[in-house]
């Protein structure tokens, strides 16, 4: 692949039918600041794939190609239905590309482009299920960073009692958050400024609580139709991220029941500290909030009765609250 046909020097359709890393690419899906996705098809176990190739002045920079190789391979090893499964990561001709297994649907920001606000019962369960992924890649040691409703693809589901199936991607452009320091500093700011958390914004330390505070975003957003911050140039926006607080999403949607508002300041709170620990406790304070039910500690889900130890002489502890 010839470094003039890189994706951001062709046109949209510059490299269709045209081969990248044993990929024949079929046609452009998506197209931001940092990337291309074209559908593909793997030419070597013939099947269609989603390839993403990222801008060629990425791979120049030494920190960020080796911090995109090994979370990639992170990301790969993540088995998770609500994770976009990562079939191969690499570099080809100066370019860097990322292959993952094509979700057919449109994702959460064309949704919301098309419908507006969605129902309380459909914002809850598409943020449970991508909790389930974010809080997966938290026990992982990946932080995504860039949690937005262009990450999260909705697929038809299996019934009607889940009409949608919903995959967070991008996981190749996360950062691992326990370790490799070293591998960071890319001279670029990672997240999307609607969505970002002020601990991003100033330059501190970040963990699984980061994403919280995104996923929150999003949430406010497929209740109320917007973000919880507009501003009018960037510099304000990230202002309000650190300083302003979000107004209650209640104004937009009176038909919420009156915990949703408190649920969604304690995730947005600007000190990490205050926020749920997990997005999946995020998840289920909304929940409990929805149907007016007291906010209730929140703890993982007990595994199955054949699963638990059983302890001789005596009766087994007491469960933990599981997720409603």
């Amino acid at each position: 692949m010839a470094h003039d046909t890189g994706p951001h020097a062709a046109r949209p359709s510059g490299l269709v039918g045209k081969q990248v890393a044993g990929y024949r690419i079929e046609r452009e899906v998506g197209r931001g600041g940092m990337a291309v996705v074209y559908r593909a098809k793997d030419l070597r176990l013939d099947r269609t794939v989603a390839l993403k190739l990222l801008a060629p002045e990425l791979a120049r920079n030494d920190t960020f190609r080796k911090r995109f190789t090994y979370e990639s391979r992170v990301a790969a090893a993540i088995d998770h239905p609500h994770i976009v499964p990562v079939f191969e990561a690499g570099e080809t001709d100066g370019v860097l590309y990322i292959a993952m297994r094509y979700v057919a649907g449109r994702d959460l920001r064309h949704l919301l482009d098309k419908e507006g606000p969605l129902a309380i019962t459909t914002a809850t369960r598409i943020a449970a299920q991508v909790a389930s992924a974010l809080d997966a890649a938290h026990d992982h040691g990946l932080v995504h960073r860039d949690v937005k409703p262009g990450n999260i693809l909705v697929a038809a589901g299996t019934d009607s009692d889940h009409p949608e199936h919903v995959y967070l991607t991008d996981f190749g452009l996360t950062k691992k958050s326990l370790s490799l320091t070293g591998f960071t500093t890319v001279g670029q700011f990672v997240g999307t400024l609607d969505y970002v958390a002020p601990e991003q914004i100033s330059g501190r330390p970040v963990d699984g609580r980061c994403d919280v505070y995104s996923l929150a975003c999003v949430v406010y957003e497929t209740l109320a139709g917007g973000p919880p911050f507009q501003r009018d140039d960037d510099m304000a926006l990230l202002w309000a991220h650190q300083y302003d607080v979000p107004p209650a999403v209640s104004g937009q949607r009176p038909d919420l029941a009156p915990g949703v508002d408190g649920v969604l300041a304690k995730a947005l709170a600007k000190s990490p500290d205050d926020r749920y620990g997990s997005c999946l406790a995020f998840v289920a304070a909304l929940r409990a909030a929805v149907v007016g039910e007291p906010e209730r500690a929140w703890a993982p889900p007990l595994p199955p009765a054949w699963a638990r130890p059983v302890f001789p002489g005596g009766p087994e502890p007491e469960g933990r609250e599981r997720l409603p």
